[in-house]
């Protein structure tokens, strides 16, 4: 037989009353916010030729735009560096022991550090 929930009323009120409290104020903040009315570009503006235009900090489009050119030059600085970064992570070197250690589950390194130099097991 199932039983039906029951309601605990101990540390978890104070929260939820807060919580409660701050959606209904934000809900209020909201519905009573009066926003412009939208601008909106002119109908035979190229707004895809403009971004170009401004990211290369030419002044050919027909919509007034800032300059992106550091932006975008600094953006390409940081993809090609983290590039050349993940390349130089996957690289393998051969005759690594690091190499070995990953690829065989540390069970060499295991036997190196368990036996000694006769080839013996060594207990701790």
């Amino acid at each position: 037989m199932t039983t039906k929930p029951e309601l605990k009323l101990g540390s978890h009120l104070v929260p939820g009353l807060a919580a409660a409290a701050l959606f209904v104020v934000m809900g209020a903040a909201f519905l009573s916010a009066t926003l412009p009315a939208p601008q909106g570009f002119a109908e035979d503006a190229n707004i895809t030729a403009s971004i170009g235009y401004a990211m290369f900090n030419l002044d050919l489009g027909d919509v007034a735009a800032e300059s992106f050119l550091i932006a975008f030059e600094t953006i390409d600085i940081l993809l090609v560096a983290a590039l050349v970064g993940a390349v130089m992570l996957a690289r393998r070197e051969s005759g690594d022991r690091t190499m070995t250690v990953l690829t065989d589950g540390g069970r060499r390194l295991r036997e190196t550090l368990t036996t000694d130099s006769d080839g013996e097991e060594v207990d701790d």
